[in-house]
C-alpha cells in the first residue's frame, strides 16, 4: 500500500472517503469466515487502522496481552509492513530514551523481514516478541513533548519580537548564557572560535570541558585518564588540575564551577 493510500481521507464536501487499494491488493484474500477480505480489514474482520492504533496504545499503556494480539492479527492478515512501520515509530515516539528495547525491536524487525517472510510462522512470532518488548519497555513521550514545546517556543519568540516584549516562555539556554563568562562558558573550549580566541587549549579541555558526571569515570577509565595527564608530553598538569579533571560533575552544579573567571589562570580553581 502506498503512502498516499495509507489513511482514510476527506472528500471535497467533507465526507469520509476510503482510499483506493493499490494493484498489489487486487489479489483476493479470504477472512476467517471464508469471505473476501477488504484491503482495509484484518482476517478477524477488524479495521486495520484501528488495530494499528490500538496496538500503539497497548504498548504505551503496557497491556502485553492486547499488544501481542494486535501484532499477530495484523501480520497474519497481510499487514506486516504497517505493523513494523508502527513498531519503528513506537521506538522514537513512545519509548524512553536509552532503553535497550529499541535494539531488540530492531533485531526482531530484521529477523522478520530480512531472514524470514514477514507473514510466516517465524515472522509472526518475531512480531509478537517485538510487541511484547514494546509493552514491557518504559514508556515515555518525552521526545514528542520536547519537539512540541520547542516549536511553540519558536512561535512565541517571534511574536514577542514583533510586539516588542519579552517572550512568556523561552528556550532553556539563552544566547547570553552561551558566551565567554556565561553560565555555559565551559562549552566554549578550543573546538570553538570563541574558545580559541580566549587562548583555551588542550589543558582547558582535559581539565574542564571533558569532565563527566554525575558518577565520574569508571575505575579503569579514571586510571588511564590520570596516567594520561601525568605523562602528557606537552604540558605538566598540577595535582589540583588532575583531581579536578577526575572529579565527577555535581548534578546540582553542572556548569558554574568550570567557568573561567576574568583574569583567572586556567590552572586555578575556586577553593570553595
Amino acid at each position: 500500500m502506498s503512502d498516499s493510500h495509507d489513511q482514510f481521507r476527506f472528500g471535497d464536501e467533507g465526507e469520509l472517503k476510503e482510499p483506493e487499494p493499490d494493484d498489489e491488493d487486487d489479489e483476493e484474500q479470504l477472512n476467517d469466515f471464508g469471505e473476501e477480505q477488504p484491503w482495509y480489514e484484518t482476517k478477524g474482520g477488524y479495521n486495520r487502522f484501528e488495530v494499528v492504533s490500538l496496538m500503539q496504545k497497548c504498548t504505551r499503556r503496557s497491556d502485553e496481552e492486547k499488544a501481542a494480539w494486535c501484532a499477530w492479527e495484523l501480520v497474519r492478515s497481510g499487514h506486516a509492513e504497517k505493523f513494523w512501520e508502527r513498531m519503528i515509530l513506537f521506538v522514537v515516539e513512545d519509548l524512553r530514551a536509552n532503553s535497550e528495547e529499541a535494539l531488540l525491536i530492531d533485531y526482531y524487525h530484521r529477523l522478520a523481514t530480512e531472514r524470514w517472510e514477514p507473514d510466516s510462522w517465524k515472522g509472526k512470532v518475531s512480531a509478537i516478541h517485538a510487541a511484547l518488548s514494546a509493552a514491557r519497555a518504559p514508556s515515555s513521550r518525552e521526545s514528542v513533548h520536547a519537539d512540541d514545546f520547542f516549536r511553540q517556543v519558536v512561535t512565541e519568540r517571534v511574536e514577542a519580537d514583533k510586539e516588542g516584549r519579552e517572550p512568556e516562555f523561552d528556550f532553556p539556554v539563552s544566547n547570553d548564557e552561551l558566551q565567554v563568562g556565561g553560565r555555559y562558558d565551559v562549552a566554549l573550549d578550543r573546538h570553538t572560535y570563541a574558545g580559541q580566541n580566549t587562548g583555551r587549549d588542550w589543558g582547558h579541555f582535559w581539565t574542564r570541558a571533558a569532565r563527566v558526571g554525575p558518577k565520574g569515570e569508571p575505575e579503569l577509565s579514571a586510571k588511564w585518564q590520570r596516567r594520561r595527564l601525568e605523562v602528557d608530553p606537552e604540558r605538566e598538569f598540577s595535582q589540583a588540575e588532575i583531581e579536578h579533571a577526575l572529579d565527577p560533575v555535581d548534578p546540582e552544579d553542572r556548569w558554574e564551577e568550570d567557568i573561567v573567571a576574568e583574569n583567572e589562570e586556567l590552572g586555578e580553581y575556586d577553593s570553595e
